[in-house]
């Protein structure tokens, strides 16, 4: 039995709170809330025992979930790995470079396991290609929100944009040649709206549009490669595959196109999507990779990298805003 500690139980810790209850193998301790007024609901809707000092839960613990605001990420992963205890912690991993540095050094020489919460691995619809061979060289992506006045402590790129760079890293595995970024502070201090281009030294290009003041949602990633276009509907977990008709492909249907080098097939492959929880399917992995002494799915070197690549497009767009400061 894992005995397993929550620290911040704010919108996304109730969710997280919830979920654990339904984990078997699993033994919730308490929580760390600095919050009086949120700590005390907490406790007494969930009967669970609040700790005012996270030091003192930590002792009583095998893992720490931490899912406080990210400028609390470094100090509690701080405290937990050098206390010996796994962790989960949500994207983005640390509030600095700096940190996310530090912390990737602690775990290697703890040897516990870390898993970054970037959960939209767990998406079904994404999921759903995990047998299906992707090669990207043109990946298209929006992701837009509503607004929300939580989460915006930290800007759209971490905020929101780090899902789908993660999700580019995770699938063209290619190093980043050249990023050019631009973004606009609409509503908070820091860019609300941001479009990025990212070049890698296999070729992939990748666009990226991610906005927190839109007026509807979308999340939306489309794949080109060499004869096939795959399309991920993120929020309405749908996933589609058109290709060239190939062996094995008798079953989908299928049409005719002309092109300059003449007929060509085309089929449409509707891969199945399995709906699923994908909050409590990354919570179970973490539990997973504890018991089966495995590498956690999105470990502390993926959460550090996609960090990086948010932190190089967020000083594009201070540079883009210095140079037009300066042309005034």
């Amino acid at each position: 039995m894992i005995k397993l500690g929550i620290f911040g139980v704010g919108h996304l810790g109730k969710f997280h709170l919830n979920n654990w209850k339904e984990i078997e193998g699993v033994e919730l301790v308490g929580f760390y809330d600095p919050d009086d007024v949120n700590a005390a609901k907490v406790a007494e809707q969930y009967q669970l025992r609040r700790y005012a000092d996270p030091a003192e839960l930590m002792q009583l613990i095998d893992a720490a979930d931490i899912v406080a605001p990210t400028n609390h990420h470094f100090t509690l992963c701080e405290l937990a790995v050098r206390s010996g205890k796994h962790v989960f912690v949500e994207k983005p991993m640390a509030d600095t470079m700096a940190e996310a540095t530090s912390l990737m050094k602690l775990v290697k020489e703890s040897g516990v396991k870390l898993q970054v919460g970037h959960v939209e691995r767990f998406n079904p619809a994404f999921i759903a290609l995990k047998d299906y061979h992707l090669h990207p060289m043109f990946i298209e992506v929006h992701r837009l929100a509503q607004f929300n006045p939580r989460g915006t402590e930290v800007s759209v790129i971490l905020d929101l944009m780090i899902h789908d760079i993660d999700i580019i890293l995770h699938l063209v595995k290619s190093d980043v040649k050249h990023i050019s970024a631009s973004g606009v502070a609409v509503m908070t201090e820091t860019p609300d709206i941001a479009n990025v281009r990212m070049e890698f030294n296999n070729g992939c290009v990748a666009n990226l549009t991610s906005s927190r003041i839109s007026m509807k949602k979308m999340r939306k990633m489309r794949v080109f490669q060499k004869d096939a276009y795959i399309g991920i509907d993120f929020l309405a977990k749908k996933t589609e595959i058109i290709k060239l008709k190939g062996e094995g492909d008798d079953n989908l249907f299928s049409f005719d196109i002309e092109t300059p080098q003449g007929v060509r097939t085309l089929a449409i492959d509707n891969p199945a999507v399995e709906d699923n929880n994908a909050i409590r399917s990354e919570l179970t992995a973490f539990r997973d990779a504890i018991v089966n002494n495995t590498r956690t799915v999105v470990s502390e070197r993926e959460g550090y990298e996609a960090m990086h690549i948010a932190h190089q497009i967020l000083e594009k767009i201070e540079n883009s805003f210095a140079v037009a400061k300066s042309s005034l």
